[in-house]
């Protein structure tokens, strides 16, 4: 609750500053210039899509990185659709994955102890022991 506080407080302080500045035209343009970006984001959304799966099947992300990467794009598609300068920055800089990745590791603790940590280069899990069970019959 006192997130959205603070991004509510935050969203007012930033758009009547720029808003105060550059004219209400301007923002009205800017408002709608946003909102196309963001539409045209989630119906292109198979691409970001896409790029996240390859970096997964490439093993440089996680599973939980995977799916933060792809919540943040939509995230910040929708972001992008409300109107407000903060939100509209926020969307931007969530389109970018470097800022999701730094977003999800640093806020959302996501990322270092992910589940690839123990494979080697063939896929095999290096703290797994193989063991041999030897059966012995004791009735001789």
């Amino acid at each position: 609750m006192i997130y959205f506080i603070l991004y509510l407080f935050l969203e007012v302080m930033i758009s009547s500053s720029i808003s105060s500045a550059i004219g209400g035209f301007s923002t009205f343009l800017e408002i709608i210039a946003t909102a196309m970006i963001g539409i045209s984001l989630i119906a292109n959304f198979r691409y970001t899509f896409f790029e996240s799966l390859s970096a997964l099947n490439n093993r440089t992300i996680s599973i939980e990185e995977f799916q933060k990467l792809n919540a943040f794009s939509l995230l910040g598609a929708l972001l992008l659709i409300l109107p407000g300068f903060f939100s509209d920055i926020l969307g931007l800089l969530l389109q970018f994955s470097f800022f999701a990745t730094i977003f999800a590791r640093k806020i959302l603790h996501v990322g270092r102890n992910n589940r690839y940590k123990n494979f080697n280069e063939k896929g095999i899990h290096d703290d797994v022991i193989d063991v041999e069970i030897i059966e012995h019959n004791s009735n001789k």
